[in-house]
C-alpha cells in the first residue's frame, strides 16, 4: 500500500514515525518549546535524526478548550517551519490545519499531507485539500476541539466509527480525493 500526494509516494508496507512539532506558544505536549524557527528547525533535526519520516506542524492548538488563532496568525507560525523543513529534510511534511487559507499556502510551501481535526470540515477545506494534490487524514470523536469533552458518548463505538469513516471516504472522493490519498484513523481522547 502506497500514500500519494504532491507528487510523491510513501511506501505504507512498513511503518513510519510521524514526529508532531507543535509552533505554538501554549502546547500541551512541550510547554511552547518550538515556539520559533530556530527551535522548531532544530527540533526537527532531532526528530528526522531519531527516525521520523513525517514531520507533523501545527501553529493552532486543538486541545480541549484551546482558543481558535486567527488564519495570518497560524500561517505566520507554520508557514516559515513548512518551508525550512522542506528546504533542509528528506520527509514527508504534515500539517495540522483545518483552515482552507492554511491548507493552500502549505501545499505551496511543501506539504504532503493535511493533518485535520476537524476532518476536512471547515467552509472550504474539503475544496483546498483535494485542489492541491495532498493527502488527507480524517478523525473520528465526538465534538469539535472546543467542545469535545463535553459528553462526549457512544452507543456502540466500533460501529459508529466505522460508519464515520465510510461516509468521510465518500465525502473526500466525491471531492476529488482518491481514497489512496485518505487516511483514517481514530482520535483517543484527552483527558
Amino acid at each position: 500500500m502506497k500514500l500519494f500526494a504532491q507528487g510523491a509516494t510513501l511506501d505504507l508496507t512498513h511503518p513510519h514515525v510521524m514526529g508532531i512539532l507543535n509552533v505554538t506558544p501554549d502546547s500541551f505536549s512541550d510547554g511552547g518549546a518550538h515556539n520559533t524557527l530556530i527551535e522548531a528547525v532544530k527540533h526537527a533535526n532531532l526528530m528526522v535524526n531519531a527516525g521520523a519520516t513525517i514531520i507533523d506542524v501545527g501553529g493552532e492548538s486543538t486541545r480541549p478548550g484551546a482558543a481558535e488563532v486567527s488564519v495570518e496568525e497560524e500561517l505566520d507560525r507554520v508557514i516559515p517551519v513548512l518551508e525550512a523543513i522542506a528546504q533542509r529534510f528528506e520527509v514527508w511534511i504534515s500539517v495540522d490545519t483545518s483552515k482552507p487559507e492554511v491548507i493552500r499556502e502549505a501545499a505551496r510551501a511543501g506539504a504532503h499531507i493535511i493533518n485535520d481535526v476537524r476532518s476536512l470540515s471547515e467552509p472550504g477545506a474539503l475544496e483546498a485539500a483535494s485542489g492541491n494534490r495532498l493527502a488527507g487524514q480524517s478523525y473520528a470523536h465526538a465534538g469539535q476541539p472546543k467542545t469535545m469533552q463535553e459528553a462526549p458518548k457512544y452507543d456502540d463505538v466500533f460501529a459508529e466509527v466505522n460508519r464515520y469513516f465510510i461516509e468521510q471516504i465518500a465525502r473526500c472522493e466525491k471531492a476529488g480525493i482518491a481514497k489512496e490519498k485518505f487516511v483514517a484513523r481514530p482520535r483517543i481522547r484527552f483527558r
